[in-house]
């Protein structure tokens, strides 16, 4: 039925020129001043003026070609992104050059949103418009979030950060996992905060931590806009003035450790909580653990073998492969302007 795998992703600056164009295109018709702009250029500098996520998703690509050929899948993998080269378009036209008639496309986000589900469809199938006849058929993987590979290599991530606190602070630990927010009118059209919930409360049953919290970081849009809360910077305060000393913090609506994550978590909250007397450890993002590689694996053989059971873990069972015509609705629909658009259009890389 397929004849390729198509990797999406949301896209990079590579160089210190090429994050100004690079936010601009984000940003392009939301109105962000040019002033915001100029503050994640900043951010951008701390890291040398490029981002990692690029680089990650070649890497995730020479995992994922070796399962593959471990389990005689020999489809050719492709990569495209939203917003930096390679662009979607560009990979798509390469695709059908190379006689690829029908793909499935895996897009790095566990879970339901418009910015990080349908939003991905429109963006595929803006790059099917622009090749026009002949433009590759694109059908995107199901969404993962309560897949047990992905809890599996979540478990095993916080455990690993578990295991930098000593008997007697585990006693006294709180276990804080994060996600990018969106605003609530979007939350309210979709089920991302549900989904992250799912996670969250997976991965902690899985360790025996009873105390955990879900917080989110990195957004963007006017003050007076509700965005899903609370923020991973007062949260850590209101922690600080109950007493708590141990926080183990898991960016569990994230896949690889990008610029959002090293700058937002390592940069900022590390310095908050070394400032509030808090030990504070992050757990590795799951990147190419091998359970997480595994699990695209699955994802891939469970389309093309449709009888092949698909797995699932927690209350909602697996997610659609296609999804509804009305889930996750645009910001329009939402009752929100597209500037307002899903996650942190300038601070995300």
């Amino acid at each position: 039925m397929y004849d390729a795998i198509l990797l999406v992703s949301f896209g990079g600056p590579e160089k210190p020129e090429d994050v100004m164009p690079f936010l601009e295109n984000v940003t392009r018709g939301r109105n962000v001043p040019h002033e915001r702009l100029l503050e994640v250029v900043e951010h951008y500098q701390h890291f040398g003026g490029r981002s990692p996520i690029n680089d990650q998703c070649r890497t995730l690509i020479r995992a994922l070609r070796a399962e593959l050929d471990a389990h005689s899948i020999h489809l050719p993998i492709y990569w495209g992104n939203r917003n930096w080269r390679p662009l979607l378009a560009d990979t798509l036209r390469q695709m059908r050059d190379a006689g690829i008639q029908r793909a499935l496309a895996f897009v790095t986000s566990a879970f339901s949103s418009y910015s990080s589900c349908r939003q991905y469809l429109e963006n595929i199938t803006a790059a099917q418009a622009e090749l026009g006849e002949g433009a590759p058929h694109i059908h995107k993987l199901r969404v993962f979030y309560n897949h047990p590979r992905f809890i599996e290599s979540w478990v095993d991530q916080v455990r690993r950060a578990l295991d930098q606190f000593s008997e007697d602070e585990r006693r006294k630990l709180r276990f804080v996992a994060t996600a990018h927010s969106i605003p609530r009118a979007l939350a309210a059209t979709s089920a991302y905060e549900k989904q992250l919930r799912e996670t969250a409360g997976l991965v902690a049953q899985s360790l025996g931590l009873r105390e955990w919290d879900l917080v989110f970081q990195s957004r963007s849009g006017p003050p007076a806009q509700p965005w899903l809360e609370p923020d991973i910077l007062d949260h850590l305060r209101a922690l600080a003035a109950t007493g708590v000393k141990n926080i183990l913090l898991a960016p569990i609506g994230f896949i690889s450790d990008h610029l959002e994550v090293l700058y937002d978590l390592d940069t900022e909250a590390s310095t908050l909580a070394h400032d509030l007397g808090l030990k504070l450890v992050r757990a590795e993002t799951v990147a190419t653990h091998p359970c997480f590689i595994a699990m695209i694996r699955e994802l891939i053989s469970e389309r093309l073998n449709p009888a092949e059971p698909k797995q699932a873990m927690g209350a909602f069972g697996p997610s659609r492969d296609v999804c509804p015509a009305d889930c996750c609705p645009a910001p329009q629909q939402a009752g929100r302007p597209p500037a307002s658009e899903g996650p942190s259009a300038s601070r995300r890389s």
